[in-house]
This record gives structure tokens, sequence and C-alpha cells, in this order.
């Protein structure tokens, strides 16, 4: 081979990682910004309370204007309509009353979406001429008012899971040690996660070791997904890992927003990976006293298990590979 020939093969490995690397951040660039980019209201459930002809005409009326983004519940009464709320399933209701419209929302639900109703019932009432008035249901913390800690903070508990499981891969070797390292990690990095966004942000407001354990069970799920799928598939489980939490779940989780304002079926489907059902579960254990956790909790089990059948697998094929090994040298 000539010195021209060699030197061009020696610049292909700078050629291939520069190109690799664009390619790398122009699809986290596509993962992160277009569901961001497309935002919008998309079948949000609310409730209406009205006679039903006045209900009829509100769930128009909102159809006319944002034509899919709402999902109208007709509630008999305030009282329905705010049960309906603090057990999630609706983000708000609008009341109509004698003195005017009444908007019913709970910031801690979705700092977005308690916005939006609220623009939208005083417009609604300013066309009718009517007075609006708002009423927070379920608020946030007086300290983090917009829920910020909460929608920064589910992201690195998801991710710290991810991270572990990459480490517990890298330097842990056995099954049983990178089960119980995986344990002890989700539960040491739970309790810190949490006293942070509740003792030093003042963002939570509910039960400590509820969502602490919230916050264990998602790590866990995180952890040991990335964990049975290196420890099944090598080096490629950690990129397939890094595809289901970093690209996917972290853009479709809905946490700064809401699912529902996300593309659909993009929104459901976050909902269905470790970071949206992290932070669901974080937000209806810590603001709506665990409400509407059975989902959350089934996925994050779900993949909890997956992960950990995917580790004994593993273990059990390399058990039997060197076990296939002492008999060919013995024989």
């Amino acid at each position: 081979m000539s010195e021209s020939s060699t030197a061009r093969e020696s610049w292909k490995p700078v050629v291939g990682l520069a190109v690799g690397l664009a390619l790398l951040v122009s699809t986290m660039l596509v993962a992160f910004g277009l569901p961001a980019v497309h935002s919008a209201a998309h079948d949000v459930p609310i409730a209406v309370v009205a006679p039903a002809e006045a209900a009829d005409q509100i769930a128009g009326a909102l159809e006319a204007a944002q034509p899919g983004a709402f999902e109208v519940t007709v509630a008999a009464s305030q009282e329905e309509a705010e049960a309906l709320i603090l057990d999630r399933e609706v983000y708000g209701a609008f009341v109509v009353g004698a003195e005017g419209l009444g908007v019913e929302i709970a910031t801690a639900a979705s700092p977005t979406v308690a916005t939006l109703l609220t623009q939208v019932g005083q417009a609604a009432a300013a066309q009718q001429g009517l007075a609006a008035t708002v009423t927070d249901v379920v608020p946030t913390s007086e300290d983090d008012p917009r829920g910020v800690g909460l929608s920064a903070g589910a992201l690195p508990i998801a991710l710290g899971g991810f991270i572990a499981g990459v480490a517990t891969t890298l330097l842990i070797r056995g099954t049983g040690r990178r089960l119980a390292a995986m344990g002890l990690f989700a539960a040491v990095g739970g309790l810190a996660m949490v006293s942070i966004l509740e003792f030093w942000f003042g963002t939570l407001t509910g039960s400590f070791w509820a969502t602490a354990a919230a916050a264990m069970l998602g790590i866990l799920a995180t952890g040991m997904t990335v964990l049975g799928l290196e420890s099944l598939l090598g080096r490629p489980g950690i990129a397939v890992g890094a595809l289901l939490i970093v690209f996917l779940g972290n853009p479709l989780s809905g946490l700064t927003s809401a699912p529902e304002m996300l593309p659909q079926p993009w929104g459901a489907i976050g909902q269905l990976l470790p970071p949206g059902a992290t932070g669901t579960l974080l937000r209806n254990v810590a603001f709506f006293d665990g409400a509407a956790i059975a989902e959350p909790v089934a996925v994050l089990l779900g993949w909890a298990a997956f992960g950990a059948i995917l580790l004994v697998v593993a273990g059990l094929r390399t058990r039997t590979v060197a076990a296939e090994k002492v008999t060919v040298a013995a024989s």
C-alpha cells in the first residue's frame, strides 16, 4: 500500500467520527425539539358543569375554537367536577353559574394546561360579558408555584437510573451483585433526590416516604432496563437503552407540559416508557394523594421485571457457555 493510501486510511476514522457525532447531535435535536415545536392541546380531558343545552354549546364552542383540543365530560355539580380533578380524570373544569363562569384548574397537574384553561375560560367569559373566577383546586407549593422543580427533577431521576445501569454493567460482575447494586442505588438515590426536591427546592408537598418510594421505583425501572439489555446484548444493549430512555423517553414524557400537549400518539407512548411513567407517578403521589397511580406503577414494574428477566437469562447463558467449555476441556 502506498504512503498516500495509508494517509487516506488513517483519516477515515476521523471523518467517520465527525459524521457519526453530527448524526447523533442531529437526532437528539429532532427527538427533543420536534415534540416541543408541535406542542398543542390534543384531547385534554376537562369537565363542564352546566345545564345540558349550555354544556353542549360550550363543548361546541371549544371544538370550533380549537378543534380536537379538549375532551369534555359533563359533571352534575361543582363538587363532582372537583372530584374528577382530584382523581386525575380531568385537568380542570368550567362551571357555569348565576354569577358568571367559574374556571377550576389544577396547577399541580400541569402548569401549562392550567394556564391554557385560564386563558380559554377568561376569553369565553369576556365574549359573553360575564365575570370569570379562577380557582386553583390543586396548587403547587408556595416555594415553587410553577412546579419547575418537579419537571426538572423527574428527568434526573430517570437519567440517574440510566447512568446507574451503565455504571453497574461496567463495574459489577455477577447477577446477584448487580441486582443488589441496582436495588441499593435506587433506594439511596430516591431518598436523596426527593429530599432535595422537598426540603431544599420546596417543590413537593405530599408524603415524603410515598414520594421517595415512587422515585425509587422510577430509578429501579430505568436502571434494570439498561442493566438487562447490556447483560444480554453487550455494548449494543446500552445503545438500545439510550434510545428508549434518552431519545424517546425524555422528550415524550410530557413532564414540562402534559402528555396531552404532545402530538398523538406520541404522548400516550411516552407514558409507557420509564421517564414518562416516573414523572406521572411522582406528580400523582406528591400532589394528588396517590390518585391514578395504577398505570404508571404497572409500567415501571413491567420495565423492572423486563430488565431482571434479561439479566437472569444472560446469567444462565454465561453459565451454560462456561459449563460447555469445561466439558470440552475435560473431553
